[in-house]
């Protein structure tokens, strides 16, 4: 009896742990990773929280034992993060004057032969064409002699002229304007491009923050330790949060429309998200279903987003799980709102 009752003792520590973990990720939001870089990186794990505390709940619920309630009353105070990962319903819009607009990071299209499989650019090429995204942000591009993009217009900005990486806005619509941020000390950044959508200009914000540079094909993630992988994390953090005032500073100048695109990599429970997304709508959290999987990991990650401002209707949102990329790709359907003048 004893030992049964310690074992007991030992599994309402655990799920104590996880509850309590789970509550002060709902703080996270508000915490800038320039003064607590290492609780950051519990933001990168609320699913699998959510997920931990909801199998407590089960557990004990089938064991008819009180402990359930732990983990049920922290579950009930976050319940509407929940949303920013999971969504019920899906919103079905498919209008004639939707702007169809897709996020991707295509890991430089396979040009360093992350996979053996040699067709991966032409089928991510052949998938995008399938598609017909008007506006297409791309992370991690390339920017090879035998593009296959069909589109009138574009912008793509490299880290330098003998490297050929970095990110790229191609649009159907005509690009009237566009600049980059030029991030230092980073190889990611932040561009920009101003489109005309009939009398409309819109701003295309394309954001790639600094990288968590986290391998999970690696033992300890690439690192030997793992105090020199948190550490590498609290430095990716600090940079981000530094990235995001920088971006925050100039989309204040912009007083026109905006959709705000990216690979944050970070999570909708992080600062960095609820910096970016101030005043604007998430596109999956609006529109779409299910797991808002974006990256290829062993549970749950969303760090890409496509994030309008409130001058927009979101009326569908898809997540295609297509193995050409770490990332998957996102497309949403937006329609610009009607004046009221």
């Amino acid at each position: 009896m004893k030992k049964r009752n310690f074992w007991i003792k030992i599994q309402v520590f655990l799920n104590s742990i996880a509850a309590i973990l789970l509550l002060f990720s709902y703080l996270l939001p508000y915490i800038s990773p320039k003064f607590s870089p290492v609780f950051t990186i519990i933001s990168l794990v609320v699913p699998f929280l959510f997920l931990l505390n909801i199998f407590f709940v089960i557990y004990w619920l089938i064991r008819l034992k009180k402990y359930f309630i732990i983990s049920t009353v922290i579950i009930i105070i976050g319940v509407e993060y929940i949303s920013l990962f999971y969504q019920f319903s899906e919103k079905k819009v498919f209008l004639n004057e939707d702007i169809k607009v897709m996020n991707y990071n295509v890991r430089m299209f396979n040009h360093y032969q992350w996979s053996s499989n040699d067709s991966i650019k032409e089928k991510t090429y052949k998938f995008i064409s399938e598609k017909k995204p008007d506006i297409v942000t791309f992370q991690e591009f390339y920017e090879g002699k035998d593009q296959k993009l069909l589109y009138p217009y574009h912008y793509i900005k490299t880290k330098s002229k003998v490297h050929k990486f970095g990110l790229a806005i191609y649009s159907n619509y005509k690009i009237i304007n566009t600049g980059s941020l030029n991030l230092t000390n980073s190889a990611n950044n932040i561009i920009f491009a101003d489109v005309l959508k009939g009398k409309d200009t819109i701003r295309i914000y394309n954001i790639h923050l600094e990288s968590l540079k986290i391998n999970p094909n690696k033992q300890n993630f690439g690192e030997k330790s793992s105090d020199r992988l948190i550490d590498r994390m609290k430095s990716s953090f600090q940079k981000q949060a530094i990235q995001v005032e920088q971006f925050v500073e100039h989309e204040k100048k912009w007083k026109g429309k905006k959709i705000v695109c990216g690979d944050f990599n970070n999570t909708a429970f992080s600062w960095v998200y609820r910096q970016i997304a101030n005043n604007k709508q998430d596109a999956f959290k609006v529109a779409g279903k299910n797991l808002g999987k974006t990256f290829n990991y062993i549970y749950p990650l969303r760090i890409d987003f496509i994030l309008p401002d409130n001058n927009f209707e979101i009326n569908n949102f898809k997540t295609f799980d297509v193995p050409y990329s770490d990332h998957f790709p996102i497309l949403a359907r937006i329609k610009v709102k009607q004046s009221s003048k």
